[in-house]
């Protein structure tokens, strides 16, 4: 999903190295277009990042029957989200309920549907298009994440699109864990990570205590997409996230009467500067700049060398919005 704020906010960090934690993240809404509303957990106003994952948004469970006016289409339902680019960065999909038509500049065309991880690796650069189709699933209910690339891979990985209809999954004390992506509990995901990372869906049964293993080396954070559940003295229920630090072996966690499904996203603290605005990644200001020209002249010549075209979407791209009138600088990932 792109960041579709009219005014994107700039987003600069780096890292800082922390032991356990206990902390209440508090999401935002953010209107994307005019269909879809989401809950933005990372960057947030506390925490912009945790390990490689900068970016995650929250949204649904929408009720796809509710026709709306969605860009300039009226009568479009769910989402609808043109093809818009990226930089230095990898885009992980993952559904709870629905389904999503994607679209990309190297010719991929898939269904994103539940339990199925997609994961877009952008490199220098990439485009693609998210849409609900017109005889989707009536609800939709998922998560969108952001993986920053480290700068010895960034701009020299092809740009690439990659399924998992088949992932590990293991039984925990009670819960049932898909690994999206990472090792959890010794299980590991197919899926490609360029820095040790983690991210994994987790059901607990109601009242059941769960101890999950972490590597203290590690950062994590737990957000919550069902129920609710104990972390410490904190209760995140459904759209909150807790972060919980790094220095753990194991993290002891209590699902509610009702039972829990949360998201375990973790990584090594990272280490690189970075600027992030709009849906480009880069380490400084002038790569910014330089992004968004290249995506500019791309929209006019209908591609370039760094970002394609999206085969198959019938519809205009979605150009970038002005750039601040400040210079983009760094600033600390934590307050």
């Amino acid at each position: 999903m792109s960041d579709l704020e009219k005014d994107p906010a700039e987003v600069l960090g780096f890292a800082d190295c922390e032991g356990p934690a206990l902390e209440m993240l508090e999401g935002r809404e953010v209107v994307l277009g005019r269909s879809t509303t989401v809950r933005r957990l990372l960057p947030n106003k506390n925490r912009r990042m945790v390990g490689a994952w900068c970016f995650v948004d929250h949204y649904g469970p929408d009720d796809l029957t509710r026709r709306v006016d969605s860009y300039d289409v009226p009568g479009e339902r769910g989402m609808q989200v043109p093809p818009h680019p990226h930089t230095s960065l990898q885009t992980v999909s993952w559904l709870f309920e629905g389904e999503i038509e994607h679209r990309d500049s190297v010719g991929s065309h898939a269904l994103v549907r539940p339990g199925e991880l997609n994961i877009m690796t952008a490199g220098n650069g990439i485009a693609h298009s998210e849409v609900s189709t017109p005889d989707a699933p009536p609800k939709l209910h998922g998560a969108q994440l952001w993986v920053a690339l480290p700068d010895a891979v960034r701009t020299t990985t092809p740009p690439a699109f990659n399924a998992y209809a088949d992932l590990p999954r293991l039984d925990l004390d009670g819960a049932q864990v898909t690994v999206m992506i990472g090792t959890v509990a010794g299980v590991t995901s197919p899926a490609p990570a360029y820095t040790p990372l983690v991210g994994a869906d987790v059901t607990v049964a109601p009242g059941r205590s769960l101890t999950l293993p972490l590597t203290p080396s590690n950062e994590y954070a737990v957000l919550v997409v069902d129920g609710s559940l104990a972390v410490g003295d904190l209760t995140p229920g459904f759209g909150e996230m807790v972060y919980v630090g790094a220095g753990r072996n194991a993290i002891d966690l209590v699902a509610a009467e009702g039972g829990v499904r949360f998201l375990l996203l973790g990584g090594e603290p990272f280490e690189e500067e970075l600027v992030m605005w709009w849906n480009f990644i880069g380490r400084n200001h002038e790569e910014i700049v330089a992004a968004r020209d290249a995506w500019q002249a791309a929209i006019d010549a209908a591609g370039n060398d760094r970002f394609g075209m999206v085969p198959g979407y019938d519809g205009d791209p979605l150009p970038a919005p002005p750039l601040p009138a400040t210079t983009l600088r760094p600033r600390p990932r934590a307050r």
